[in-house]
């Protein structure tokens, strides 16, 4: 029997993320799947913010479609604004028209991973591994007002009493208030 060589395949240079350089200049979101103690399905719609790694708002409910994507995204435009750039897999609640309609009226370009390159979105990625070991594999979910109402919790404890490596160890609502604390003073040397 004759062995069949391997083709060599032409090395690619790993490109490394793009990365953010002020607040809400980049998003991600993707979806994590977890089951209610009955086997009930549920999906949790997952956005962070890339430079400050702040978690905006976590959607919990059975079913999300794109229409409840931009219902979520107009929410967290109330109260946080919005970014010029929103990292995307190319699941079918991002790739519809209502998302693509939405982000053309708000000048919001979407930037889609190649698809099975979930690397490409690194940030949500490692933002829903750690969600799944510190939330979702601690808790048993009874039903849906349950999991949202932990999962909220969690999202809060993250913003505010997680501190990341990648923030010189700092929660993304300290490393905000002093991005907010170099502006204001960046302004005032500025008017002087």
């Amino acid at each position: 029997m004759r062995l069949q060589k391997r083709k060599k395949r032409i090395s690619i240079i790993r490109v490394a993320l793009d990365r953010a350089n002020k607040e809400n200049e980049q998003w991600s979101m993707d979806f994590v799947s977890e089951r209610l103690w009955n086997g009930r399905r549920i999906k949790i719609l997952t956005i962070i913010d890339k430079y400050t790694r702040q978690c905006p708002y976590l959607e919990v409910d059975s079913s999300i479609n794109g229409t409840r994507v931009v219902a979520v995204l107009e929410q967290i435009k109330e109260m946080h604004g919005l970014p010029q750039l929103i990292t995307v897999d190319n699941g079918p609640e991002f790739s519809g028209k209502v998302l693509d309609e939405w982000s053309y009226r708000n000048n919001i370009r979407l930037d889609f991973i190649k698809p099975g390159k979930p690397t490409e979105n690194g940030y949500i990625e490692s933002f829903n591994g750690k969600l799944r070991d510190e939330c979702l594999n601690e808790n048993r979910f009874m039903n849906i007002r349950e999991a949202r109402e932990k999962i909220e919790q969690w999202r809060i404890d993250y913003n505010e009493n997680r501190p990341h490596s990648s923030l010189n160890w700092l929660t993304p609502n300290e490393f905000m208030k002093k991005q907010i604390n170099i502006e204001v003073l960046k302004s005032s040397i500025s008017l002087t």
